[in-house]
């Protein structure tokens, strides 16, 4: 058995086992991980650190970009509630129905930023009501950075467990 024949069969320009597709998939996940609601983790960290002028900065960016979410969700959110069925439902139909492998690798990178999105709305409503200053809003942010890290390793091994069952699929008997 030739390991490199094996491996490059496993490793072709499709959706799942194009490199730039893992790419995107790891660059997502490290952009949403870093930018807790709109505000950097390096601003986080140093508001925890030093206090003062920082702590500042970082409520007022957390009140804008809370602000701003809350918004858009309460005068589009039916709007935006209906598109995303409406694409949800396009990739499955298109994924799985007629199976083009391309509508799956979206929706292995929609679907689960529809669930950050979710999270992210349900911490602005908790910030908004009363967990915006201090401790209490660095560990809002705190929890809501872990939880989109869980998220986005989850999100990576359904994914990969997919990916690699597609390639074998497909390798093996098409």
């Amino acid at each position: 058995m030739d390991w490199y024949s094996v491996i490059f069969e496993l490793i072709d320009m499709r959706s799942f086992s194009n490199l730039w597709y893992w790419i995107v998939l790891a660059v997502l996940w490290s952009t949403a991980s870093h930018w807790v609601i709109g505000v950097p983790f390096d601003m986080i960290a140093r508001a925890r650190r030093s206090g003062g002028a920082a702590q500042d900065d970082l409520e007022t960016m957390v009140r804008i970009n809370v602000g701003r979410l809350l918004y858009i969700s309460r005068a589009a959110g039916s709007w935006l509630v209906a598109f995303w069925a409406f694409s949800v439902t396009m990739l499955v139909l298109l994924g799985f129905t007629y199976q083009i492998e391309f509508a799956q690798a979206l929706l292995f990178l929609y679907f689960p930023f529809s669930i950050l999105m979710l999270l992210s709305l349900r911490t602005c409503l908790l910030i908004e009501a009363g967990e915006g200053v201090g401790d209490l809003l660095h560990r809002r942010l705190q929890r809501h950075r872990i939880s989109t890290q869980v998220l986005g390793m989850i999100s990576i091994f359904v994914t990969s467990l997919f990916g690699m069952y597609q390639n074998m699929h497909i390798g093996v008997l098409g």
